[in-house]
């Protein structure tokens, strides 16, 4: 049960940044516009913030935390980007059709 919440946490918290116009739903841009830059950066933060939360969740139901090697971070750094496809197709295919 505790894999299934975390993997639609980190869904939503990927498609978070392609979602609003503001930086991390709080600070307006003066131009009005969210460059890709500002998203990306949102992105990045926002998988550490699910890293931070399924750490906590291992150390809660296991008792430990097992080491991990880069190729944890790459895998899930992947995987992340592939969650966050939806919101990135949402925002610059769909949403600016006319």
């Amino acid at each position: 049960m505790t894999q299934t919440i975390l993997l639609l946490l980190a869904l939503v918290l990927a498609n978070m940044p392609w979602f609003s116009e503001r930086l991390f739903f709080v600070i307006p841009f003066k131009s009005g516009t969210k460059h890709t830059g500002w998203c990306l950066l949102e992105l990045i933060v926002m998988y550490f913030v699910t890293g931070g939360i399924a750490h906590y969740a291992e150390i809660s139901t296991m008792g430990q935390a097992f080491p991990q090697g880069w190729e944890f971070y790459a895998t899930t750094g992947s995987l992340f980007l592939v969650f966050a496809f939806p919101g990135f197709v949402y925002r610059y295919f769909w949403l600016n059709r006319a």
